[in-house]
């Protein structure tokens, strides 16, 4: 990775960003060139100038990174170990190691997980055979006479996992039937064959879905006749093990933009570390945020 050198960071993501053809973000126009100072090296903010518009912008805009005045060689960095880490990546570790301040690395790395939320235009839903959970991510339950209110420091995640393939989780505000089948219908395809536990929640989805198969947990069942959700539990064995290991606590503020991190990096296993931080940073092409709007999570 291209992280010492501000040119070559700068180049880094020009190329993989653009390729051969950095059209103007404003026109679309191909008809560019890179602007030069009198010596005939770049420019200092590596801008470049479009012959069709008269617009000049960098590799930045249009992106997550675009309102940000970090260099962006300390951006190739938080791009390669937040899709490299398997449990992720703290702020501390980024600002230990590239002097940032912990308030913009902690910017950073939300920024970069924003980008590396799925992409429902592009990705399509999820298929073949589906393993669906939920389980509960906070702290410990408070003692409370009310099941309800002894959990209500946890918050409800489910995930959805294709068997050999991709993974989404989401933050839910519940566990109920009209929830849990609300998610699925979002995320998966109708052909598609469900495997589930014995939550009641799950009711009625051979209906909607190809097929529907359960195993009973309470029974001490975890596999029968191929019929299990061992994968989607081991992702959330990943998930844990990251958020109380690396980050030891999570907002549920933000917790969807861990969960979108934990997400992109098991969907992209398969790749080597070079291919999955070359496919965080197209995916933050066309996410422009700003350093003061709320992340919409």
């Amino acid at each position: 990775m291209a992280c010492c050198d501000e040119t070559a960071a700068v180049e880094f993501l020009e190329k993989h960003r653009w390729g051969d053809h950095p059209a103007c973000p404003k026109c679309g126009d191909m008809d560019v060139y890179k602007m030069k100072s009198m010596d005939g090296s770049r420019e200092k903010h590596y801008r470049w100038r479009c012959h069709g518009c008269n617009a000049q912008y960098t590799v930045r805009v249009g992106t997550v990174f675009e309102d940000s005045r970090a260099p962006l060689r300390h951006w190739c960095f938080a791009f390669w170990r937040a899709s490299t880490s398997k449990k992720g990546v703290s702020a501390l570790e980024i600002h230990r190691q590239t002097g940032l301040s912990y308030k913009s690395s902690l910017f950073l790395l939300h920024r970069i997980r924003y980008a590396m939320a799925p992409d429902p235009t592009n990705d399509g839903p999820l298929s073949g055979i589906v393993e669906i959970d939920e389980t509960f991510i906070g702290g410990k339950p408070r003692k409370h006479r009310s099941p309800r209110k002894a959990w209500s420091n946890k918050q409800p995640v489910m995930a959805m996992v294709e068997r050999g393939g991709r993974a989404k989780a989401v933050v839910v505000p519940d566990v109920t039937a009209k929830t849990l089948k609300a998610a699925i219908r979002e995320s998966v395809d109708p052909k598609a064959w469900i495997h589930t536990d014995e939550h009641k929640g799950y009711t009625g989805l051979s209906d909607e879905f190809g097929d529907h198969q359960t195993v009973n947990h309470s029974a001490g069942e975890y596999v029968q006749d191929g019929v299990t959700t061992n994968t989607v539990e081991g992702f959330f064995s990943i998930v844990k093990r990251g958020l109380n290991g690396i980050y030891h606590s999570v907002s549920k503020k933000h917790l969807q933009l861990y969960l979108n991190e934990y997400s992109f990096r098991y969907s992209n296993r398969a790749m080597d570390d070079g291919e999955r931080v070359i496919a965080a940073i197209r995916a933050a092409d066309g996410k422009k945020l700003y350093y003061k709007e709320p992340l919409k999570v």
